[in-house]
């Protein structure tokens, strides 16, 4: 398996720090978490699903001689963080810790945090653009990943009937265990009806008032039920821009899927939704891999002028992105905004576009223009 795109960072990082990698199921979390062992002299991995890793592991039974203990979704242990500083701080000084999970990692963000200092983060996302295995020819990318999307299995069986069925099988492992495992909800069926009125919504705001009238369900718990969605890394969503405009819509967001084929709709909404990953996943590298803050968000005011995404960094607006299938005329309000939020970049990405071209700040380019190898790895 060749290495994926922040494999040689974490093996740097294990030197001094525990190593989370967090991710959608399927993304290649295990594969990685198993070829990053296999350069370590003495290394063990524990599965958390498995009866018997999960007794071995509370136990504490791996042995001290180890150079390296990796725990697979060790996110199912409802008191991991705590026991996992207590492993943190009275660890042999010659072991290293890799914990991956399908779950977010990163939730006690949002609270006070026992590990910090203990730990690196790093969210791995399927296959893209920026980083395509080399079996998957360039000339034939885009249409696989708009198709196929870019979990691993998927996109190397370029069987669509493979992909749905792989597709299928994901989503009712989290269903049936992720959200049940984490999650105390009684009726899982109606968050699946919810998360497929979403496939039909993306590249439009999605109003979660009307959604939840829809399904006779309150706002409040269609709300928590997205955040349980993006905490999963079945969906993430793209906030409006408001700082510095001042008739911005200031909500509501717009839905994505981290799997391009989960999205119903036309050609349209899934390149929309392609380009949505792979600024996702370099966003998310620049934060992990750098520490710069990175926020992406979509532009539109009351008038009506649209704009996919605004790539902000350290609160500088660095890029303006819109999405087009076939329209490779200027975008207006891309032309509009760019004159007036002096971005330093304003870019018309264009799935089937002819012929790039550039003038001043703004380009078109094709998707494979602006994302291709951005972050594919050259070294074995």
């Amino acid at each position: 398996m060749e290495p994926r795109y922040f494999q040689h960072l974490i093996r740097e990082d294990l030197e001094s720090k525990m190593v989370f990698v967090a991710g959608p199921r399927q993304s290649g979390k295990t594969t990685l978490a198993k070829a990053i062992l296999q350069n370590s002299a003495d290394g063990v991995y524990f599965n958390l699903d498995n009866d018997s890793d999960r007794r071995t592991v509370f136990k504490r039974q791996w042995g001290d001689e180890r150079d390296m203990v990796v725990f697979d979704e060790l996110h199912k242990y409802g008191r991991w963080k705590r026991w996992l500083k207590g492993i943190s701080d009275t660890r042999p000084g010659n072991q290293a810790y890799l914990v991956t999970g399908s779950a977010r990692l990163d939730v006690y963000r949002r609270g006070g945090d026992s590990m910090l200092g203990r730990y690196h983060l790093w969210r791995l996302h399927p296959f893209s653009l920026s980083e395509l295995p080399r079996s998957v020819p360039r000339h034939d990318a885009v249409a696989r990943l708009m198709t196929l999307g870019g979990f691993p299995e998927s996109l190397l069986s370029d069987n669509e009937r493979a992909a749905r069925r792989l597709r299928r099988e994901r989503l009712e492992r989290v269903f049936r265990e992720d959200i049940r495992d984490l999650e105390n909800i009684r009726n899982l069926s109606l968050v699946q009806t919810f998360l497929e009125a979403l496939r039909s919504r993306v590249g439009s705001p999605v109003v979660l008032a009307n959604l939840a009238a829809d399904l006779e369900i309150s706002p409040v718990t269609a709300k928590r039920w997205l955040e349980l969605l993006e905490r999963m890394y079945v969906v993430f969503t793209v906030w409006p821009l408001s700082k510095g405009l001042p008739r911005a819509v200031r909500k509501p967001p717009k839905v994505y899927f981290y799997d391009t084929g989960d999205v119903l709709g036309d050609e349209g909404a899934r390149a929309e939704n392609l380009a949505a990953c792979e600024l996702k996943k370099l966003a998310e590298f620049r934060e992990d891999s750098e520490g710069y803050r990175v926020d992406l968000r979509y532009v539109r005011d009351k008038e009506g002028r649209e704009i996919d995404f605004a790539w902000i960094e350290e609160g500088k607006l660095r890029e303006l992105i819109e999405v087009k299938l076939s329209d490779d005329s200027p975008h207006r309000p891309l032309l509009y905004y760019s004159e007036r939020l002096k971005p330093d970049k304003a870019t018309q990405i264009v799935f089937n576009l002819k012929r790039s071209f550039s003038r001043g700040n703004f380009r078109t380019l094709s998707p494979l223009e602006r994302f291709g190898d951005l972050l594919t790895p050259h070294e074995v």
